[in-house]
């Protein structure tokens, strides 16, 4: 019984690993040039990505409105300075980064 309980859990570490996004990380954020304007803890052009994250914690659109932020760019959210659309990124990277953004504390 212990044997099967131990593999069961190994299967679901596993799976929870397999579903993480690949280079939902300060690399993705690098290689797509995000951390031109932002940064994860303070302010350079655009907000930190934790200032990000506290405004929209348990917003379930979060994900999906975020993405297209990054991908269309936007305006309003964090003042007069509009950030500009990032075709460079397709939508699994947005959201990708986004998920990302928004685990930071």
């Amino acid at each position: 019984m212990k044997l099967a309980s131990a593999a069961l859990t190994s299967v679901a570490c596993f799976a929870a690993l397999a579903a993480t996004p690949a280079f939902a990380s300060p690399e993705l954020a690098q290689k797509k040039n995000c951390m031109a304007c932002h940064a994860i803890d303070k302010k350079l052009i655009g907000p930190p990505y934790k200032d990000v994250a506290a405004k929209y914690a348990g917003q379930k659109d979060a994900v999906d409105k975020l993405a297209a932020k990054v991908m269309k760019g936007g305006s309003g959210a964090w003042g007069v300075l509009p950030m500009p659309a990032n075709p460079q990124v397709n939508e699994a990277e947005a959201k990708q980064l986004v998920q990302w953004i928004l685990t930071l504390k």
